[in-house]
């Protein structure tokens, strides 16, 4: 089992940034994605941004060049650094894990980032 707490969300306004951290507990494994994905209201969940333990990212073209993901593997924590905050960032937020070789993946309880004037 693996548990994820995620901590950053909050209430901005356009142009300005937030950190979102995500600290993972429990049998992470060597090999893991870990990853941030957003839904907001009446759309479906989607990717924002994802990276491996070796750094490997990817990321949404929406976010692209505004929003840097990385991680510390020494403390098994990823962060979604927001730059630029949009209206149409707001969402729940949630931090995800894949693991290898398992293989399972596990969400963490959502934190809402909301950017309005």
């Amino acid at each position: 089992q693996v548990q994820l707490v995620e901590s950053g969300g909050g209430l901005v306004q356009p142009g300005e940034s937030l950190r979102l951290s995500c600290a993972a507990s429990g049998s992470i494994f060597t090999g893991n994605v870990m990853s941030w994905h957003r839904q907001a209201p009446g759309k479906e969940r989607e990717l924002v941004a994802s990276i491996t333990t070796a750094r490997t990212t990817n990321y949404a073209d929406s976010v692209k060049g505004r929003f840097t993901i990385f991680r510390d593997n020494a403390k098994n924590t990823v962060y979604l650094q927001m730059n630029s905050l949009k209206p149409e960032d707001t969402a729940v937020y949630y931090c995800r894990i894949r693991v290898f070789p398992v293989d399972s993946i596990y969400w963490g309880q959502g934190t809402q980032v909301t950017v309005s004037s």
